[in-house]
């Protein structure tokens, strides 16, 4: 059996990651992986189900008030999660089943965390508030989950328009066509080309507006250089806060928190969706309205 390095394990890092995972979870996560490849027989899919029971016991530490266990068990969930994806890419071993198991796997982590939370708090203090909590983190995540597959298949059946079904088969083309449209690459914060007629407004642009987009391409090429996306407050933080930073500062940082955290994942998904939107009535005006239509269904 081959013996894999650190360097290998990082290697299999995703080239770009939220700002938590980059900082917070990758450093342990890749030390955990190491022994796990070379040391034991255990395979993504049963690191998965791992990540699944730590993170019911998180949400049973949240339902008894046992609010900096529950904290712990789910970061150790998620990191556990993080070291599944990497031993299938160290490996080759992964599945489309391990994918399906992966993505439905972190719905039932969330909504089990997040209905424990509610309960603990509102069997220990009364206050509903806490049951709006659970629900609106719930529907949060879910909204997330839904809209960023969606949002791809757009892309997908946008790119088929322009390169024909044959082409999309062919890596370089998808390369090209992400260089050549910036609205492609969900980590690019550059502004789009304008519309047709619109050239002159760009022209006429405001010096401040020019330095704002300016400053969010430097940002991006910094980020990437850290291997950050440009998505700062993504569902990984969102997360983050709810289930781990808010816990462990205490039961007063709760609402205040997830209300701010999902404050902020709600405004990334709309300029999400804006950007797409930008995107589509660049490329899309001349789709054929039935092509529109089968990209939802």
């Amino acid at each position: 059996m081959r013996t894999y390095s650190l360097d290998d394990v990082y290697e299999t890092r995703k080239r770009r990651d939220s700002w938590w995972t980059v900082y917070f979870v990758d450093p342990v996560a890749c030390r955990v992986a190491l022994p796990v490849a070379n040391r034991t027989r255990m395979t993504p899919n049963g690191l998965t189900v791992f990540s699944l029971v730590l993170g019911t016991v998180s949400a049973a530490c949240f339902a008894t008030n046992q609010l900096m266990a529950g904290a712990g068990f789910f970061y150790l969930s998620f990191m556990i999660d993080c070291v599944d994806g990497k031993i299938a890419r160290l490996k080759g071993t992964g599945t489309p089943f391990g994918l399906w198991l992966d993505y439905v796997g972190d719905r039932i982590r969330v909504v089990l965390c997040a209905g424990g939370l509610a309960y603990g708090q509102y069997a220990l203090t009364g206050d509903v508030s806490y049951v709006v909590l659970g629900a609106a983190v719930a529907v949060l995540d879910l909204f997330r989950y839904v809209n960023a597959p969606q949002m791809k298949r757009v892309r997908e059946a946008v790119r088929e328009e322009r390169l024909g079904p044959d082409t999309l088969t062919e890596p370089d083309a998808l390369t090209d066509l992400t260089e050549a449209d910036p609205l492609l690459d969900p980590d690019t914060l550059t502004e789009p080309d304008p519309l047709p007629g619109q050239e002159s407004e760009r022209v006429g642009r405001s010096p401040r507006a020019r330095g704002f987009f300016r400053f969010f391409r430097r940002l991006n090429r910094f980020l990437a250089r850290h291997r950050v996306r440009s998505h700062l407050v993504s569902g990984i933080e969102f997360h983050a806060a709810v289930f781990v930073i808010a816990p462990l500062a205490g039961a007063w940082a709760l609402i205040p928190l997830a209300a701010l955290s999902g404050l902020l994942l709600l405004a990334n998904e709309v300029f999400l969706v804006y950007r797409m939107w930008l995107f589509t009535r660049r490329h899309g005006a001349g789709s054929p309205q039935e092509s529109r239509e089968h990209v939802l269904v």
